[in-house]
C-alpha cells in the first residue's frame, strides 16, 4: 500500500498513532480528529495520495472552507518536497483555481463556506474526497456530499480539530460509530502523538492557546464553549501606554467595522521595529490607535460621505508617540465585508479598501492566541494624550462572551454586543496575516 510512497521523508517520522490510523483507514468515511500539529493532516494526506492512484468511477474532490485555506491546508504541505519527496512535483494547485492535478489526476477543490455551498455538488459523481476541517463545513454540504459518494469502494477522508460536543459531526456521526452507524471509522489524536515536535515546540503551543482552546486544540477534548471569549485577558498585561509605544517598523492595516446605528471603530494594527539583546529582531503586533463614531452617544449620525471625511482626516494624523521619532499612515484599509455603501463612498474619495477575511472563530482564536502569547498589545490613553489608544477594544475585551443559545445548539458564536472595536482589530489581524505572520515568532498552526 505504501508502494505510491516510496522515497516520502514523511513516512521515516510517523509514530505509532499514525502508523495505526494509515494502516486502519479503510472504510467508507474515515476521520481523524484531535489537537492540533497531532500529525493527523499529514497521514491523511498520505492515505489520500494512495487512494489517489485507485479511485474509479467517479470525481475526486477536495473541500474544505475555502480554495484559499484548501492551499494552505492540504496543498501547501502535499507540494512540499520536505514532506513527500518527489510526489510533490506531481502535485500543482493555484490558490483559488476550481482544479488541481495530483499524479496526473485531475481533482475538484471545492470551497463550503456556507449552506448554499452544497448546490456545486450538484450532478457530480464522487469516488474519493478529502474534507480538511470537518467541523467548519456545513452540514447540508457534508451530507450532500455523502450522498454523491455512490460508486463502489468510494472512500471520504477527513481531519477536523475538536469542537462543541452538540457539533452535528459529533452527535450525528462520530458519536454512533461502533453502534449502528456503519461504514465509519475515527482515530483520535494528542499533540505528543507527533514525534516529529520538540519539547519546546510544544511548550510554545501550550502557552499559546488558553481556555476553551486550550482545551479543544491541545487536549483535544469536545467541549462547549461558555462564559468569556478573552479570558486571558489582563489589562496589566496586555495594555501599554500610548505614550510608550515602541518604534513601529510598519502601521500594516486600519480595520474598520462599519456602523449605522451601531458605532462604527477603526483599528490600527502595527508592527514593532523591536530587538532583543543581542540585536536580534523580537516583533510584536500593536493595536496602536483607534477611530470611533457611535451616532446615539454623539446624537449625530452621520451620512457615508461625512464618515468618510472623519475617518480620513483621523488617518491623516500622527498615531504614534514623538519618541518613536516616525510618522507612518497604514498601509491598508480593511473594512467590514458587509458595509457595501461605506467601501462606495470611500473609493469615490480617494481610498482603496479591501474587503475583511470575517472568518470570526478562527479571527478570535489568531488574536486569543496572539494575546495569550504576549505577540499583541493594546495601546491604551494617557494623561497626556487622552485622545490617542484604543480605549474601546480596552472597554470591550473584558465583556465578549459565548452565546449560550448558539451553544445549545452545537455552535460556537459570540452574543453580538459591545463588540464594534474587537471586530476592526480582528479584520486587521486576520486579513493580514501573510504579512505579519513570517515576521514575528509566533507558531499558532491549525
Amino acid at each position: 500500500m505504501v508502494d505510491v510512497l516510496d522515497g516520502a521523508p514523511v513516512l521515516s517520522c510517523l509514530g505509532a498513532t499514525q502508523q495505526t490510523a494509515l494502516r486502519g483507514m479503510k472504510a467508507r468515511v474515515n476521520i481523524l480528529e484531535g489537537a492540533i500539529r497531532s500529525g493527523k493532516t499529514i497521514v491523511s494526506l498520505l492515505r489520500f495520495l494512495i487512494a489517489v492512484v485507485f479511485a474509479r468511477g467517479g470525481a475526486i474532490v477536495v473541500v474544505a472552507r475555502t480554495r484559499d485555506s484548501a492551499y494552505r491546508n492540504v496543498f501547501a504541505p502535499l507540494m512540499d518536497p520536505a514532506l513527500f519527496g518527489r510526489l510533490a512535483f506531481l502535485v500543482s494547485y493555484n490558490s483559488g483555481a476550481p482544479t488541481a492535478k495530483i499524479l496526473g489526476r485531475t481533482v475538484h477543490v471545492l470551497g463550503a463556506s456556507d449552506a448554499k455551498a452544497e448546490k456545486v455538488l450538484r450532478g457530480l459523481t464522487v469516488a474519493l474526497a478529502y474534507v480538511d476541517e470537518v467541523t467548519v463545513i456545513p452540514e447540508e454540504f457534508f451530507t450532500q456530499l455523502l450522498g454523491r459518494m455512490s460508486p463502489p469502494n468510494a472512500q471520504l477522508f477527513g481531519t477536523t480539530n475538536p469542537d462543541s460536543p452538540a457539533h452535528w459531526l459529533k452527535v450525528k456521526f462520530l458519536d454512533r460509530i461502533g453502534t449502528d452507524l456503519v461504514g465509519w471509522v475515527s482515530f483520535h489524536f494528542t499533540l505528543d502523538d507527533n514525534p516529529g515536535l520538540t519539547e519546546q515546540y510544544k511548550l510554545s503551543i501550550k502557552a499559546e492557546f488558553t481556555g476553551l482552546w486550550y482545551k479543544r486544540f491541545v487536549l483535544g477534548e469536545w467541549v462547549a464553549a461558555e462564559g468569556a471569549i478573552f479570558d486571558m485577558w489582563d489589562p496589566d498585561i496586555h495594555t501599554i501606554p500610548w505614550d510608550d509605544l515602541p518604534e513601529m517598523q510598519e502601521l500594516i492595516a486600519v480595520g474598520v467595522d462599519y456602523g449605522t446605528t451601531n458605532p462604527t471603530a477603526a483599528i490600527i494594527l502595527g508592527i514593532s521595529a523591536e530587538h532583543d539583546g543581542y540585536g536580534r529582531p523580537r516583533r510584536r503586533l500593536f493595536f496602536v490607535d483607534e477611530f470611533r463614531h457611535d451616532s446615539k452617544t454623539a446624537q449625530q449620525k452621520l451620512t457615508d460621505a461625512q464618515l468618510s471625511e472623519r475617518l480620513r482626516a483621523w488617518l491623516d494624523e500622527n498615531h504614534l508617540p514623538p519618541s518613536t521619532g516616525t510618522r507612518l499612515r497604514p498601509r491598508y484599509v480593511i473594512l467590514d465585508p458587509s458595509a457595501a455603501s461605506f467601501m462606495v463612498q470611500l473609493h469615490s474619495d480617494g481610498v482603496t479598501a479591501a474587503q475583511a477575511d470575517n472568518e470570526v472563530l478562527y479571527g478570535i482564536r489568531t488574536v486569543a492566541s496572539l494575546l495569550a502569547a504576549g505577540k499583541l498589545l493594546v495601546a491604551r490613553p494617557t494623561t497626556q494624550n487622552p485622545d490617542r489608544g484604543c480605549p474601546g477594544f480596552i472597554a470591550e475585551a473584558p465583556g465578549y462572551a459565548w452565546d449560550p443559545e448558539a451553544t445549545l445548539k452545537g455552535v460556537d458564536k459570540p452574543i453580538k454586543v459591545a463588540d464594534h472595536s474587537l471586530d476592526g482589530g480582528r479584520y486587521s489581524v486576520v486579513t493580514t496575516e501573510r504579512i505579519w505572520r513570517s515576521r514575528i515568532d509566533f507558531a499558532l498552526a491549525a
